[in-house]
């Protein structure tokens, strides 16, 4: 059995994971194969998802920091005798307010980076000449050209989404300092971007259109993360007592169109505490996030299966933040699948895991419905109603729910008017559980809006707006669709349930099962 390690949690310094005996996944090869086939990239990732990491990783190999990589993949394919001047910004750090908060940071990046290499800067040059002052004198010093790492490079405009204003003065002020890495071409070896959002070329890195995007790239999908392999192999001192399938459906799932990973922030803290929790989710409430779901009155069922191209996808922009790129770049969403029509790349989001589904739905559950703690009880209740097969109960549980929602909530909820309000909240309820929840699932015989797998048993539901359909039931349509057919084959018990809404009465007016 190999030996047990420490649990490198939280910690970002390639040095002291090596030297103090943590676990660490190799990713020399990944560094190495960018290093052997270009010079500029860009990459974007969620948070804590090890791209600082990464990061550090790349500066200590340009370093020559030898002892480090022994027993790595690196140790035997790097020229250990040459070293490179290492340039690195990392924006990770604080909250900038405004555009004169961002030139001092950057100044006093530049300051550091120049007392770390030995070099002065000239005192009379504006940003973009101090960081093309800083290559020019680092290569001249070090007889060698220069690396630029930057870390967290678009923080400062994601900190600042909800003041537009200042987020396009931040933004004008980082595309500045990036476009000297294209001016300075030949003094320079090798440069890296990371951040969590891709904002587009137009907007930001019009002066640096050379990059080359990794993101979504099958050859890099796993460049940060843990992959399946990585936790039986390295980690396999920490799975004794955990149930594998439970660790796969928890927290894998993660892809670039390439090999799926783990969130290794997620791994660590369930060797660490051994319980199955959204420890990621919980380390930064997506309230901008909520927000704008709600704003736009995001169809809820819907939203792990969402389909877009490659342009949307990489679009990212202060004045422009198309829902599928904010849900995929933050990490709510993954690539389910990808196809390519006409030279034309399309993408099908999924959500990655059992823990961004159950997490999320249950966030927006939480600010979709009246904030009296009804709705932490109601999940409570409704697991032991399906336990029970008690679907009066659940009429019962329902039928109340909306019916104490208040009147001055309605109008002060942006969503709560929109017809298919009362299907969102019915469906999060479920799929906040954690349950095995499908909407909107395709059969011969239709579109059903949404079917429950648990224990065994299929729970079929159809919803209905009366306002909108008044001819027939719910339960009547399920029935008349042979919505049951396809399910039949499993052997197991089969319920119908049909819920219809009404817009006036503001909730439940019919629940008949069967």
């Amino acid at each position: 059995m190999p030996t047990r390690k420490k649990l490198p949690i939280g910690i970002q310094t390639f040095r002291e994971i090596r030297e103090e005996d943590y676990y660490y996944v190799d990713k020399t090869p990944f560094a190495l194969r960018l290093i052997g086939q270009g010079k500029y990239y860009f990459l974007s990732r969620p948070r804590r998802f090890g791209k600082s990491l990464f990061l550090d990783t790349l500066a200590e190999l340009f370093s020559g920091n030898e002892a480090l990589f022994r027993g790595l993949d690196a140790e035997a394919r790097w020229d250990w005798q040459r070293r490179w001047p290492v340039v690195r910004l990392s924006f990770a750090e604080g909250v900038l307010q405004d555009a004169p908060a961002l030139d001092a940071r950057i100044r006093d990046l530049l300051r550091l980076n120049a007392d770390a290499l030995g070099v002065d800067l000239r005192s009379d040059l504006d940003i973009a000449g101090s960081f093309g002052d800083l290559i020019r004198k680092a290569e001249a010093a070090h007889g060698q050209r220069v690396v630029v790492l930057v870390d967290e490079y678009d923080k400062p405009m994601l900190d600042n989404l909800t003041r537009p204003e200042t987020a396009r003065a931040l933004r004008d002020g980082l595309r500045n300092l990036y476009s000297v890495i294209k001016g300075a071409d030949a003094h320079l070896r090798f440069a890296f971007l990371t951040g969590v959002s891709k904002f587009s070329k137009v907007s930001l890195f019009s002066g640096l259109n050379n990059l080359i995007d990794i993101t979504v790239d099958a050859a890099y999908s796993a460049i940060c993360g843990y992959t399946d392999a990585d936790v039986d192999l390295v980690f396999a001192p920490e799975l004794a007592g955990l149930d594998r399938d439970a660790v796969r459906d928890w927290y894998n799932g993660y892809n670039w169109t390439g090999e799926a990973v783990y969130n290794p922030f997620d791994l660590l803290l369930l060797f660490q505490r051994r319980q199955f929790r959204p420890w990621w989710f919980e380390t930064a409430t997506p309230t901008f996030l909520v927000d704008l779901l709600t704003e736009r009155r995001t169809w809820l069922p819907r939203l792990g299966q969402l389909e877009t191209d490659a342009a949307l996808l990489g679009s990212f922009d202060v004045d422009r933040i198309a829902t599928e790129a904010l849900l995929f770049q933050s990490g709510y969403l993954t690539i389910g699948a990808e196809e390519n029509i006409g030279g034309n790349w399309f993408y099908r989001l999924r959500y990655p895991n059992r823990e961004v589904q159950q997490s999320l739905t249950g966030a927006l559950l939480n600010a979709w419905t009246p904030g009296d703690g009804a709705e932490v009880r109601n999940r409570k209740l409704l697991y032991r109603l399906l336990e029970a097969n008690d679907f009066d109960g659940m009429r019962e549980l329902f039928t109340a729910f909306f019916a104490g929602i208040p009147h001055d909530w309605y109008r002060n909820n942006p969503i709560a008017g929109y017809e298919g309000y009362y299907a969102s909240v019915f469906y999060a309820y479920f799929a906040s559980l954690g349950l095995d929840v499908t909407p909107e699932e395709s059969s011969n015989a239709g579109r059903l809006d949404m079917a429950l797998r648990f224990q065994g048993q299929v729970y079929l539901f159809e919803f209905k707006v009366v306002e909108l359909a008044p001819e027939g039931g719910a339960l009547a349509q399920l029935e008349a669709r042979g919505y049951a057919d396809k399910y039949r084959a499993a052997g197991g018990p089969i319920y119908l349930v049909g819920v219809e809404f009404s817009r006036e009465q503001r909730g439940v007016v019919g629940f008949e099962s069967r």
